[in-house]
């Protein structure tokens, strides 16, 4: 069963749809022993990865979430948050993948945000992308992005630059699109992490 990170900077009920649709089964994480109810644990996110990270710090999950051993999941802003800091309030995040969180506006000439529907070009081994054709289309939302690394992304999108779609450290996966408003192809990314 999936754990959602109940901790007010999601749009959770987005999320329990889709969930609701694949027939995956899930509950809230609100306080560190609810974690132990749980396979697999989800960390969704909207807005600035700073006012995210200070209303994920007030619930006190910070120092269970970077020790968790189980798979992880950070969706858009939840994605960023597994990095190490955002240009977004010069914030300092978890520090799990040691890469920036960086804004579009000082590097493309496209309009900001990054909002709609944009290719993928996932790497074969990961298996959150399982089923999943390159060139497959994901809806994204974001102003900031996930510099792109050859050790740690497992999916490229380019707006201008080349950006970290998807990211896998360890346990740890992130995805910056939202899987959860991507139809099939959004649907299946959440079915491969409920398999993982």
């Amino acid at each position: 069963m999936i754990g959602i990170v109940n901790y007010g900077a999601g749009n959770i009920f987005s999320l329990t749809a889709a969930l609701d649709r694949v027939g995956i089964d899930y509950g809230m994480v609100n306080n560190v022993d609810d974690f132990d109810q749980y396979d697999r644990i989800i960390i969704p996110g909207v807005g600035h990865a700073g006012a995210a990270m200070r209303k994920l710090e007030e619930t006190g999950l910070v120092q269970h979430i970077v020790s968790l051993k189980k798979p992880v999941l950070g969706i858009c802003v939840g994605m960023q948050l597994l990095t190490s800091f955002s240009e977004e309030g010069n914030a300092e995040l978890l520090n799990i993948v040691p890469l920036k969180t960086l804004h579009f506006d000082k590097r493309v000439g496209k309009k900001v945000p990054h909002m709609g529907w944009n290719s993928i070009s996932p790497k074969k081994d990961c298996p959150l992308f399982e089923n999943i054709t390159d060139n497959s289309y994901f809806y994204f939302v974001h102003s900031y992005f996930i510099e792109a690394d050859e050790q740690y992304t497992s999916a490229f999108c380019t707006y201008d630059v080349v950006f970290s779609a998807a990211l896998q450290k360890e346990n740890f996966y992130g995805v910056q699109f939202h899987p959860e408003k991507s139809g099939k192809a959004g649907e299946q990314i959440l079915l491969n992490f409920s398999r993982l």
